[in-house]
């Protein structure tokens, strides 16, 4: 049934994209939530299945209820208060990832490495934005920690027992997919605008698919 799904999921979020870049809201309100159910649903079948992780799949479940009312609140992100409550909502979503990630991971060699690699990729988006950030300064800087220790604390899954290599893969790569979506939205907003920036989308729900499915054992 999980897999099944999978094919659908690609045929919404390619809908999806044509809707965002046809500027079609009726389309956008629906095919965004229906798209983020589908993860949501992906996921959720792992519980119970033999192999799988309960604390992997209820962290990641948690995580994506909350980048369902990002998905919703950013659908309105022409209003700043909509925009704010979706920067919160995915942030805390990240916050549900991290924790998830960090009591299935373990400290290796690659920690150092990944996190000075974060942080100067952050640095460097920051430095592009800085001049249009004007008061969200501080909220994209709190947002740009909490998205490279997400990733971070999935690189660390490599050093841990609970998941298996192919399923830890999945969860890096998914983890590296949002935050490149993310990268992708911010450099939109506050540096260069790009007409196609909505092909974002592509690596967010990427991303999403790869961890709802690491949820499964194979």
């Amino acid at each position: 049934m999980t897999f099944y799904l999978i094919p659908v999921l690609l045929i919404t979020v390619s809908l999806l994209i044509r809707a965002e870049l046809a500027l079609n809201k009726q389309q956008i309100y629906i095919l965004k939530p229906v798209s983020t159910l589908l993860v949501i649903a992906i996921a959720a079948l792992a519980m119970g299945e033999p192999g799988s992780s309960d604390t992997y799949t209820l962290g990641v479940l948690f995580g994506l209820f909350l980048c369902l009312g990002g998905d919703m609140a950013l659908m309105f992100q022409e209003h700043r208060k909509s925009f704010l409550l979706g920067l919160v909502l995915f942030l805390l979503g990240h916050v549900a990832y991290a924790l998830t990630f960090y009591k299935l991971g373990n400290s290796s060699a690659l920690d150092l490495p990944v996190a000075t690699v974060l942080l100067l990729a952050g640095l460097a988006c920051f430095r592009l934005m800085a001049p249009g950030l004007g008061a969200m300064k501080l909220p994209v800087i709190a947002y740009f920690l909490i998205i490279s220790v997400m990733v971070s604390y999935a690189v660390s899954l490599t050093a841990g027992a609970v998941l298996s290599d192919l399923r830890v893969k999945l969860v890096v790569v998914g983890a590296l997919l949002f935050y490149l979506s993310d990268v992708i939205l911010a450099a939109n907003r506050f540096w260069k605008p790009w007409k196609y920036n909505r092909l974002s989308l592509a690596f967010y729900y990427g991303g999403q698919i790869l961890i709802a499915v690491a949820a499964h054992p194979f």
